[in-house]
């Protein structure tokens, strides 16, 4: 089950709020290791296609050593900001960058500034 992104943003407030997910250098950080996902998590250890499916929290938290908590929130505001999908396999939620929305977002951007 693949939760869905909310809309691309309308509003100069709605921008702001993607643009404040992407200013915490821990969630720009985990971005970046989503958008090569094999190159930056061994996909030996991976239960699902990490490109097709996406990266187990499990993964992101040892990779950035925090607290499974934190981990979802920040993911969780990456999601709302539609940035990131999620897609549950078993008992585990994957993480997948949303390609389409980031191109709708990157140009919405370059239109706003």
């Amino acid at each position: 089950m693949t939760a869905q992104a909310e809309p691309v943003p309308q509003t100069t407030e709605q921008l702001v709020e993607v643009l404040k997910a992407l200013a915490n250098p821990i969630r720009l950080q985990v971005l970046g290791w989503l958008r090569e996902p094999d190159r930056h998590f061994p996909p030996e250890k991976a239960i699902a296609d990490q490109n097709e499916v996406g990266v187990c929290v499990s993964h992101l938290q040892a990779k950035l050593g925090l607290a499974q908590s934190t981990v979802s929130a920040y993911m969780a505001l990456l999601q709302r900001a539609g940035l990131v999908e999620s897609t549950r396999v078993g008992k585990w939620t994957h993480y997948r960058r949303d390609e389409r929305r980031i191109a709708q977002l990157v140009d919405l951007l370059g239109r706003s500034i």
